[in-house]
């Protein structure tokens, strides 16, 4: 049986969106003496610390916008070089060489992008290939933690309601975790797209044709006339997020 990375989406039932506060994000992850301090985070985050909670995920993600480090529209050519990696591997038999070479390039390309899901994804990946099973479980940790923390902010359902994401590629490896394929994003409004649904599904007697995103973040410094291409996902031969039991 071929070994495939299917994701448990572990997203308690909400009683409503935790839409993210930006005053708020900022007061907490700025504060030495929050416990959601963002160098403290990080640092946990880093560590692979298990105790993370949904709430420090929440401040981890959303407070990367206000980091030096995030530049939603750099490119990111160690990504790249791990797809390429990925799109050529057997999971049935991975090269021990090849997946030690994912871990160094996914490391490099996590300093860019450290809560993009593909990358989260292929780590664990990787490193269970390779028999560790701590480092597997830790990158699927923070893989589920960062997913949940987008799939909270909103149903993503109507324009009023969208997913918040910090990368154009977030909300498309949230779409492909749960199993959906995608066409073109449309742009809504200034800060929202609407990503329609290939195949359109229906939950309680309502179809759903695509779900709605708040890229705001990432426009804030959109050069103009920039275009961005949307067209990788994170499934390569059949790998695919991973359950854990």
């Amino acid at each position: 049986m071929k070994r495939l990375l299917l994701l448990m989406l572990l997203v308690p039932a909400l009683a409503a969106a935790k839409v993210p506060d930006e005053e708020m994000i900022l007061d907490r992850t700025m504060n030495a003496e929050s416990p959601f301090y963002y160098p403290g985070l990080m640092m946990r985050y880093n560590a692979g610390d298990a105790t993370l909670t949904d709430e420090d995920y929440h401040y981890l993600y959303y407070g990367y916008a206000y980091r030096d480090d995030y530049k939603p529209l750099a490119l990111n050519p160690d990504l790249d070089k791990l797809l390429m990696m990925a799109s050529g591997i057997d999971p049935d038999k991975p090269d021990a060489a090849t997946l030690e070479t994912m871990i160094s390039v996914g490391t490099d390309a996590l300093k860019h992008d450290p809560f993009s899901p593909k990358i989260l994804n292929l780590m664990s990946f990787a490193y269970g290939a390779l028999g560790d099973k701590e480092q597997e479980k830790a990158y699927s940790d923070r893989m589920n933690g960062v997913i949940r923390a987008i799939l909270a902010t909103g149903d993503g359902l109507t324009q009023k309601s969208p997913r918040h994401v910090l990368m154009f590629d977030h909300a498309l490896d949230v779409l492909a975790a749960e199993g959906f394929s995608f066409g073109k994003a449309r742009i809504i409004s200034r800060t929202v797209e609407f990503v329609p649904l290939t195949v359109p599904y229906v939950v309680d007697g309502k179809k759903i044709k695509g779900y709605y995103f708040d890229f705001g973040r990432v426009y804030r410094n959109k050069p103009e006339g920039y275009t961005y291409q949307r067209d990788r996902t994170w499934q390569f031969n059949n790998l695919k997020p991973r359950t854990y039991k």
